[in-house]
């Protein structure tokens, strides 16, 4: 934890620039920007439910697409 204690007859914006120039030091505000987007890792029941949903969705456009009802909209 980044403390920045009041000198005498120190005015807030000095104070306030101190404190910002000891939290980029410190490294906690690059920490914090790097954390701030990471996204939790999915369980194994949400990874498995979504590869059961794959699979099926892809048995699915296999099958129409082996009956005619699908057409190709690429080469293999």
């Amino acid at each position: 934890m980044v403390e920045v204690k009041i000198k005498n007859n120190e005015s807030f914006e000095k104070l306030f620039r101190r404190f910002t120039k000891k939290i980029i030091q410190s490294g906690k505000l690059l920490q914090a920007r790097k954390i701030r987007f990471k996204t939790k890792a999915k369980n194994d029941k949400k990874k498995r439910d979504g590869a059961f949903h794959r699979m099926k969705v892809q048995d699915k456009r296999e099958y129409l697409r082996k009956i005619g009802k699908l057409e190709d909209t690429y080469q293999r």
